[in-house]
């Protein structure tokens, strides 16, 4: 690149345009706003208590645990977490909020350790056949 040709642009030399509003000079003078003399200022304070709040309602991760008990049952943790996942539905229809979440949150930690430990099996039992530890042929042949 060549830096030596750059110019800055000349100030006026920008096309000029009206703006919607009047600016600014010396003699004008922006003053703060206050009250006449003689009056009071008054304050409103509202208080927002609000008695009914608006909660989710808890998750129960039945999906992701059908999924886990299918395909990473890792030790029967997929199994787990469908048992659990079922207790927090069941409790959230009963209107146990407390219940629920504590099932679903369960449930959740169920299903997260039985994908790691599934996906940390597969991925160890793909390094091992490529390193040539495990040999697929033998088994192969034995069908």
């Amino acid at each position: 690149m060549d830096g030596g040709n750059f110019q800055m642009p000349v100030a006026g030399s920008y096309p000029t345009t009206t703006a919607p509003y009047e600016p600014l000079t010396e003699e004008m003078e922006v003053g703060v706003l206050s009250p006449p003399q003689g009056t009071t200022i008054n304050s409103t304070t509202v208080n927002m208590n609000s008695v009914a709040i608006c909660q989710q309602t808890p998750r129960d991760h039945m999906a992701w645990s059908i999924f886990s008990t299918l395909y990473l049952n890792f030790c029967c943790l997929g199994f787990l977490a469908l048992v659990f996942s079922v207790k927090a539905r069941d409790r959230k229809f009963v209107g146990d909020i407390n219940g629920a979440t504590s099932y679903g949150s369960t449930a959740k930690s169920l299903n997260i350790t039985a994908l790691v430990l599934s996906l940390l099996f597969i991925f160890l039992f793909i390094v091992l056949v490529a390193t040539g530890v495990i040999v697929l042929q033998s088994v192969i042949r034995l069908n």
